[in-house]
């Protein structure tokens, strides 16, 4: 490995290049290397302005996060330091991102120049810590206070035309050269005085601002001390000297580096980066690039795939059975555009650029071109099968054909075609233009190109893309019926749906299990319920949500489910009613009904989960335990900053884990035998999160 800060001088332009790939983290010798080359310059007469700029495709995307969290030594001076004292201009020339320590440095630089398509940011709360290397000291003296909070407590990336209209950025870079335009920009400024931010006068804030965010964050952060301590840094910069800020603000960070929300928020870092590992397949394998995509059926899944695609610059042919659902789903399509539009979150001409992708089209001869098809109608095997023959009949050779089912086997998907090789499941999470999950079922005759090309494919859509088998379920949903299997349950025995739902929104999810089953609409999965029973004569069923459909009370949509709600607000309010259905049923079944702690409801719901998960990893359907963590905060709300399901059963321990589950299994039945691997585990003193399927730990 060579230098990874390499010094070079352009006439009297010293320009410094981090080289530390993939992404120029500030690592070891990164900010030693600042330091020296801000020396050297600064010793050298014939030099009379700096560039810091990045090699490959980003300025800094932040620290080396490996190394929060374990002993090292603080410098003598950081690059900060040596940065914003720099007796000669220094011009930050950004591309790619700027994030964290990367925002950080070139804040404490004079200058700040990018192209129009980076990004800066300080994201670190959303692993759990605030800015350390000044950030929240510095950007409150640029972009104001009330700017400032939002970036710092959202950790939202901000594009470069935006942070330059709030005085991040001193000049957008419209030439593809951006070193030589660096160069030529700092010509310009040497000789015209020194720009510090840390000598700008303490900023203002409106009155009421921090509490109004403090109110704010403890409604959508519950359980998250970063944000508070991020808007108590912000605040510090405000009524502290720059010096005492900078203080305050290591503190802070001090304080939470090390704490069990932190840690857990970086082994979710690093697990959504682990679970793109294909590492049972070939990693030098070619595969196809995917630039044109077609959708077949326009509905609520499809329409929002589509967004997805259209999102990432991907072409997007779309289909649907009948022109009605087209034009349905077009008008649905450009109404969500409109909403980012109103919400300030998307401007018209970007919204206008991405309706120009999705092309509506009326057959499958228009779709034959395409690199891949992703089939995403209603949740009907026979269906689904007329579809994938179709589409072998049309597509052409090479062409992946994937479908968006969430519980059908891929096999049998396949084999209406005469290349299941070149089939696989993408199964999206609705809203599929907002969730960030997509699982990639692998089926037994799947080629290995077209696993990795999907994997691929939801990393470009921006999703977190992650391993399955093709089960019933397959991971992310298979492991969650056992979680609203004893939801229902334990309607029967006696708890009330507001008891469970407010147990869980105090552990962090932020809507409880029965309030989000009236969102989506309780007819969603009756139909499953049916199709598993009618397949499995031990299938345990669901009498009481059975029971709330045939009666017509689907949720929201109907005004009543589970809660019921007034015409016009979706606020849900507990029903005697279902409290009467539920004794009834528990009467007619012969359940005693009773009271359960808070401790119970958790932990029933939980340990299931946590126990099947274990079924599923031994049967080598996913491939690591962390995998499965990384769907649940990606598909089902799983609070982050617990890490996982795996990880917070491991603060709990297996062995009391398994203990539980045995005790359940002798008062429950077989629902709650223990699997092999959680007993094994246990045993052992292992950790769940590090469990591997058998094809991982061949």
């Amino acid at each position: 490995m060579g230098e990874v800060v390499r010094y070079e001088v352009d006439g009297d332009i010293a320009v410094v290049t981090i080289d530390n790939p993939p992404v120029n983290a500030l690592g070891a010798g990164v900010s030693e290397g600042i330091v020296a080359a801000v020396d050297r310059a600064a010793a050298d007469p014939a030099i009379r302005a700096v560039v810091l700029t990045g090699a490959g495709r980003s300025f800094i995307a932040g620290a080396d996060i490996r190394r929060f969290g374990t002993k090292r030594e603080t410098p003598a001076r950081r690059s900060y330091d040596a940065l914003e004292a720099s007796p000669k201009p220094v011009v930050a020339a950004i591309h790619g991102f700027a994030l964290g320590g990367g925002l950080e440095n070139a804040l404490c630089c004079t200058w700040r120049i990018a192209v129009p398509d980076a990004k800066v940011g300080l994201p670190e709360v959303l692993i759990g810590v605030i800015p350390g290397g000044g950030g929240t000291q510095r950007l409150p003296r640029l972009a104001g206070v009330k700017a400032a909070l939002d970036m710092i407590t959202s950790g939202r990336h901000v594009p470069a035309r935006d942070a330059a209209a709030l005085g991040i950025i001193d000049g957008i870079v419209e030439t593809q050269d951006l070193p030589a335009a660096a160069v030529a920009f700092a010509r310009s400024v040497a000789g015209k005085g020194l720009r510090r931010v840390g000598e700008i006068a303490p900023p203002q804030a409106e009155p009421g601002l921090f509490e109004a965010q403090r109110k704010a964050i403890a409604r959508k952060a519950r359980g998250q001390p970063a944000p508070f301590s991020a808007i108590a840094a912000v605040e510090a910069a405000t009524r502290l000297p720059f010096a005492e800020g900078l203080a305050e603000e290591r503190r802070l960070f001090a304080e939470l580096e090390n704490s069990a929300e932190a840690q857990a928020m970086r082994y979710a870092f690093f697990a959504e980066r682990t679970a793109a590992k294909l590492s049972h397949l070939p990693s030098d394998m070619a595969v196809p690039d995917i630039r044109h995509v077609a959708v077949i059926g326009a509905g609520t899944m499809g329409g929002g795939i589509a967004m997805s695609l259209a999102d990432a610059g991907l072409r997007v042919k779309l289909l649907d059975a009948s022109p009605e659902g087209l034009a349905k789903g077009l008008q649905k399509i450009r109404d969500n555009y409109a909403v980012s539009v109103k919400r300030g979150s998307l401007r018209q001409e970007d919204v206008d650029h991405r309706l120009s992708l999705i092309e509506p089209v009326d057959g499958y001869d228009a779709i034959v071109g395409c690199d891949a098809v992703i089939e995403a109608i209603f949740e009907q095997l026979t269906a689904k099968q007329d579809v994938f023959r179709q589409l072998d009949g049309t597509m052409q050779p090479g062409a992946m054909l994937f479908t968006n089912t969430s519980a059908l086997d891929i096999d049998l998907i396949a084999a209406a075609t005469k290349r299941p090789e070149a089939v696989a499941g993408t199964h999206f999470f609705a809203p599929a233009n907002v969730m960030k999950l997509l699982e990639v079922v692998e089926g037994s005759k799947t080629a290995p190109a077209t696993m990795i090309a999907a994997m691929r494919l939801g990393r470009t859509v921006g999703k977190v893309s992650a391993y399955a088998g093709t089960c019933d379920g397959f991971v992310a949903n298979r492991s969650r019926i056992p979680f609203g299997l004893e939801q229902n349950l334990m309607v029967e025995e006696g708890a009330r749906p507001e008891h469970i739902d407010r147990v869980m929104v105090e552990f962090g999810y932020p809507m409880g299990p029965f309030a989000v089953n009236d969102l989506s609409g309780l007819d969603v999965n009756y139909m499953t319920r049916k199709r598993r029973a009618a397949a499995d004569p031990n299938y345990r069923t669901w009498p009481v949500a059975d029971r709330l459909v045939e009666m017509g009370r689907k949720g929201q949509k109907t005004g009543a489910g589970w809660y019921r709600y007034e015409p016009g607000d979706r606020t849900p309010h507990p029903d005697p009613v279902v409290d009467r259905i539920a004794r009834e049923l528990a009467t007619e079944f012969g359940i005693e009904q009773r009271s359960f702690s808070d401790e119970e409801v958790l932990r029933r719901l939980l340990f299931a989960s946590v126990n099947e998960a274990c079924k599923i990893l031994a049967e080598g359907k996913a491939l690591r335990a962390s995998d499965i963590d990384v769907m649940w905060l990606n598909g089902f709300g799983f609070p982050r900053y617990r890490g996982g399901l795996m990880l917070w059963a491991d603060r709990i321990g297996a062995r009391e884990v398994y203990n539980q589950i045995a005790a359940w299994h002798q008062r429950y039945g077989a629902r709650w035998t223990p699997a092999p691997l959680l007993r094994e585990i246990a045993n052992a003193g292992g950790l769940l999160r590090e469990a591997k399927a058998p094809q991982l730990s061949a």
